[in-house]
């Protein structure tokens, strides 16, 4: 079903069964599959390809020759009916590839609201990205990565399957990340490494100076204390206990399957 005031370019080809909803515009050349739901306001533009079981929000701007919901580069996908999810007012620039779901993980890849994805980004099967990141030109998430709210990995910098990246984290340019990068943590290199935290983004995004003291006071016990994990995951609880945004450093330290960047 396609809502009155949705404008489809004539040269686009909609499949029957596909739904767009009101004041979305779809430019020339585009093509949509029978099971695609697109929501309001969206402004997708030429020689766009939307396939599969996706599901797009509203306010998203959507640039030429993205791929959306295409079948996944698992060898062992086998064709099974998984899903794409994107949020909200996201922006998905030229070329950027978001790819469905695997059976043998949660059957999704997610896109959250407020994300930029710039060119050639590449979202992987399983991938969860949060809201407000940036991804950068030709950056590269691997299979079943998570990216937390408020991240930053910069262009030409690959992650490695099955890797976190937290909240508020800032991957620098051309790095190569092989093990989960805590939250706030600014990581460069190849393989990434940690540089103490992502002040710049903390301050853009209302930190105050005690709650950045206290994180630093955090990252302190990790990397410069010369204590063992456990010891560290023991001073960061009671970190936490005054301040909350210290809790997801330790719920990544007692979840993490990859270990962290050292």
């Amino acid at each position: 079903m396609i809502h009155e005031s949705a404008q489809i370019h004539p040269a686009a080809v909609v499949e029957e069964g596909a739904k767009i909803g009101a004041n979305t515009t779809v430019g020339p050349f585009t093509y949509i599959t029978k099971d695609v739901v697109i929501g309001e306001n969206n402004e997708i533009m030429s020689h766009v390809v939307i396939k599969g079981h996706t599901t797009i929000g509203n306010e998203n701007r959507i640039f030429p020759q993205a791929v959306i919901g295409e079948e996944n580069q698992d060898k062992k996908y086998g064709g099974e009916e998984t899903t794409v999810v994107i949020g909200d007012r996201n922006v998905i620039r030229e070329s950027v590839q978001i790819h469905r779901g695997t059976t043998q993980d949660k059957s999704t890849t997610v896109v959250g609201n407020d994300n930029l994805l710039c060119v050639n980004a590449h979202v992987a099967h399983d991938v969860i990205v949060g809201n407000h990141t940036h991804i950068g030109n030709n950056a590269i998430l691997g299979g079943h990565v998570t990216v937390g709210d408020y991240a930053g990995v910069m262009a030409l910098s690959a992650i490695h399957p099955f890797c976190s990246v937290g909240a508020y984290a800032y991957i620098g340019g051309c790095s190569a990340v092989v093990q989960d990068v805590l939250p706030y943590v600014l990581a460069q290199g190849n393989h990434a490494t940690p540089f103490g935290l992502n002040l710049v983004g903390l301050k853009r995004n209302g930190f105050e100076r005690a709650e950045l003291r206290a994180l630093q006071g955090a990252y302190k016990e990790i990397y410069r204390s010369g204590k063992t994990l456990e010891e560290a995951k023991a001073s960061l609880a009671e970190i936490a206990k005054e301040w909350p945004s210290v809790q997801p450093m330790c719920d990544m330290l007692e979840n993490s399957e990859r270990g962290i960047i050292r």
